[in-house]
Formats: C-alpha cells, structure tokens, sequence
C-alpha cells in the first residue's frame, strides 16, 4: 500500500502542499508563465539588466533612472571583500567544490558585515545586508575560482556590472558587449523561482530569527545538491558526450529508447515550455553564431525536436544554460555557482518577507517507529 493510500494528508516531498504566500514570483503551469511582482520574465531578460531585477524584487518595484543609478553605485561600492575571506578561501584544497568556496566565503564575510550585529528582526539591516550579498556574490565565486587555480583575486572595476565583474574576475579579461548581455540575460532569468527548495530552505532558517547570512548559505548548500542545482552542468555533460551533429538523433533516439536520464528537459512546475528558456535559447543560439561554434546550438536543435516529436517535452532553462556558458568560456563546475549569483537576489527578497510577517516554520511528520519497545540493561543487549 502506498504511502498517499496510508496517509491521504502526506504528499511525499511536500508536492502541492501551500506552504506560505508570497508576492514575489508567480509561476503559472498551465501558460507556462514566470512573473516576478507582476513583470513577464522575458520581457525583464529581454529589455532589462539583472541590476533592475535584483532591484525590483528587492525593493518591490522597478526602479527609476535616479533609483537605478544609486543602486548601481552602492553595488560598484560593495562589491570587493575583506582579506580575511580570501585568506580563508587560500586554505581550501585546490579541488574544493565551487559552491563550498561560496559557502565559505559569505560564512567568513558574515561577522564583517557593518550590520552583524542587528536583530533579525531589523529590516532595514536586512535590507543593507542584503544588497551586500548581491554586489559580493560574483566576487567571491570568481575571485574563488582564481584562487582554487593558485592564482591571487582581482580587484573589481567600478565600471562592471554584476554580469561583466564575474566574467572578468574569472578569466582576467574584459567581457565584450554580447558575452555580458548573455550572461546578464541568465542571472535575470536564474534570479527567482517561487518556493523552490534551496528558497524553501532559506525561508526556513532565517525563520528561527537566525540572520540573513544563515539563510544564504543554507540556500548555497541545498542549491549544491544534483537534484536541484547542477543540472546544466550535466546537460552541457551530456552536450560533449553527443559531440557532434551527426551522432544527435541516434544518440538522443537510443537515449529514449533505452530511458536513459535526458538533462535539461521537462520541469515539475510547468506543463510545457519553461518561459525562462525560450529568451535564454534565443540568444544562446545568437551567441554561437556570433562565436563561430554553432556545432553546439545544431546539436541543441536536434535534441529538441526530437524530444517534443516524440515526448512532448520541451527544454528547461538548463539547456540553453549550459552551452551559452559553455561557448562563453565558463568552466562547467562553474555553472551552479553562476545560479548562486543570481539567486541571492531571490533568496534576499524571501528573507525580508518571511521576516515580515514571521512564523516559524515547523511542519509535522508520521512516525512509523516502533510502538513499545522495552528496556534492557546494556550488558545485557
């Protein structure tokens, strides 16, 4: 008997289960729809910068040219880190995970911050802190993966975004115009995805009053694991092993035949087409052209006409993620990192509402233990 059959109240990993209300993000299955505080995510990808989405899920509403504008300097002015956490960071083995580097740093940065120590409560300090995170996260992951490859971090420049500081710090060179608008495309669409888990996970720390910095690095950890995160790691993964156009439908073809896993297909939220990647996949495809590596795109083209001929299933924002950082030059372990940089955006915005209006999180549970067991002396077990 199943456990639905058993306990018609239990949804196995809380699937359909309400577990708060919000009013940043709306996602909408049966259009295939993604909102955050009312915008089409496409359009904010598509006509904005991931600094006017950080802004509006942060604050709650797009900001004006004089907001913006503000924003962006106290971004360019909080964006390099103390010494400590890159000392810290020097002591990491050189095989490290990138997402434990970014655990690490925002754990050592955490005590640094000017408002440590504020109650949990303080909103504006949440608020501050919050903007701290975003302007840190592209440095720390890149500087951390400078670091891991024996080479010392990069000062930041002023005049970067978010986008073109990671670029930057990671390879040492200046991003052009559509490398940084691809990338810029992605954290926008990356940045916020309603009650997924590493959000959940966050929403449920910072909801004991533990800090905004706690609830981060629990939302780092649970991203980190392959069931949520690293899924276009794995799909740019499988990209390489097809290799070339003319293995493509014989490889996906078997694939299916065989059910073997396909990465970056199909998603639980939506019935159809993940809205993120029909922008993402547009200019992926550009950015192939533009790179003269198109072999990747052609690839990519076959594998989604296959799967929605035979399956009905169309790609997720994974897919067209993992072959535009690919054709960008990011290294693949980098990938989930990069999903970091835009989150804390949407992580930061749960924190300020579940501390809004708190109440700590604390669903029940169904035992199935044993009913009376009896003691017995140790010496006699």
């Amino acid at each position: 008997m199943s456990a639905t059959t058993t306990y018609p109240n239990y949804s196995p990993g809380l699937e359909g289960v309400i577990g708060g209300i919000t009013n940043i993000s709306e996602i909408v299955s049966e259009t295939s729809t993604l909102i955050y505080r009312g915008y089409d995510v496409h359009e904010l990808a598509s006509k904005g910068s991931f600094e006017e989405t950080a802004y509006l899920l942060l604050y709650g509403a797009l900001p004006n040219r004089a907001q913006l504008d503000e924003f962006v300097t106290t971004l360019k002015n909080e964006r390099e880190v103390p010494t400590e956490v890159y000392t810290a960071l020097k002591q990491l083995p050189k095989d490290c995970h990138p997402m434990d580097i970014a655990k690490v740093g925002f754990a050592v940065y955490a005590p640094f911050d000017p408002d440590y120590a504020a109650p949990a409560t303080d909103q504006d300090a949440n608020r501050r802190k919050a903007v701290r995170i975003l302007a840190k996260a592209s440095t720390i992951v890149g500087n951390g993966h400078r670091i891991r490859n024996g080479h010392e971090p990069l000062k930041p420049k002023a005049e970067h975004t978010i986008a073109q500081n990671f670029l930057y710090l990671m390879s040492g060179n200046e991003p052009d115009a559509k490398t940084a608008h691809v990338l810029d495309s992605s954290l926008t669409l990356y940045a916020e995805h309603g009650y997924n888990a590493s959000t959940f996970a966050c929403r449920v720390t910072v909801a004991t009053l533990s800090d905004i910095y706690s609830g981060i690095v629990t939302g780092i950890g649970t991203l980190k694991g392959p069931l949520h995160g690293g899924a276009n790691e794995e799909a740019m993964k499988m990209i390489q092993e097809i290799g070339s156009v003319d293995r493509a439908e014989a490889w996906i073809r078997d694939a299916l035949a065989t059910k073997k896993k396909i990465m970056g297909f199909g998603h639980r939220e939506y019935k159809k087409r993940d809205p993120r990647a029909i922008y993402l996949t547009k200019v992926a495809k550009e950015l192939c052209v533009e790179k003269g590596q198109t072999q990747w795109s052609e690839i990519a083209d076959i594998l989604e006409n296959v799967m929605e001929t035979e399956k009905g299933i169309y790609p997720n924002v994974d897919f067209p993620a993992a072959y535009a950082y690919y054709v960008l030059g990011i290294p693949i372990d980098l990938y989930t990192p990069i999903f970091v940089i835009a989150r804390v955006s949407g992580w930061s915005a749960h924190v300020l509402e579940q501390l809004a209006n708190n109440r700590l999180i604390r669903p029940a549970c169904i035992y199935e233990g044993p009913k009376s067991a009896t003691w017995v002396p140790v010496d006699e077990r």
